[in-house]
């Protein structure tokens, strides 16, 4: 337990710990890094604005501080498995769904764990990822916890129960159980 509480600090001081959600930018990396080499190329902050799929989040900006970026890469629903999303919820109707999402370590090293997404509804539920892991879920899985390392990547899918009838609208970032959401990404209308 002591290393969950360490953990959330470390994560919180990489992902910045203030009220202030201008951890995010939508720039690149190497824009990132451009930017801070003083170079003409602007990044624009858009605190309130959610991600697009495919675009990553640099988080850790304070010096001393481990950096890298989070992106969300895809979204699938229904996921098929021999366990019953019904079931693990107690609700009728409920199906599994797949996000994946890679994780990119430039300084230090950083725990994440599949728990650091949520999926949010427009009605304003709110979705876990699922405690049970079947041999059938889609692989790669996003390891339940592990350390990335700098200049390493971990990339993989974390299932969750869902209500069947609806698609989320949003993946809420919150690692190492920050008490407030660092970045959102919308999530496309099935296409």
């Amino acid at each position: 337990m002591h290393v969950r509480t360490t953990t959330v600090a470390v994560l919180l001081a990489a992902c910045g710990s203030s009220d202030n959600t201008n951890a995010k930018t939508k720039s690149s990396p190497s824009a990132a890094k451009s930017t801070a080499s003083e170079s003409t190329e602007e990044a624009s902050p858009e605190p309130d604005e959610p991600y697009s799929f495919g675009t990553p989040m640099d988080w850790g900006n304070d010096a001393g501080s481990p950096t890298g970026t989070t992106t969300v890469l895809g979204y699938e629903q229904p996921i098929s498995s021999v366990g019953s999303a019904a079931e693990e919820t107690g609700e009728k109707g409920h199906v599994w769904g797949a996000l994946e999402v890679k994780v990119s370590t430039d300084k230090g090293k950083l725990l994440v764990t599949n728990t650091d997404m949520t999926l949010a509804y427009k009605d304003g539920a709110r979705v876990e990822a699922s405690s049970s892991t079947w041999d059938d879920f889609p692989k790669p899985e996003f390891p339940i916890e592990t350390q990335v390392r700098a200049g390493d990547c971990v990339r993989g899918k974390t299932v969750f129960p869902v209500p069947g009838y609806q698609r989320p609208v949003k993946v809420m970032y919150a690692p190492g159980g920050a008490s407030q959401t660092i970045a959102e990404w919308t999530v496309p209308a099935k296409g």
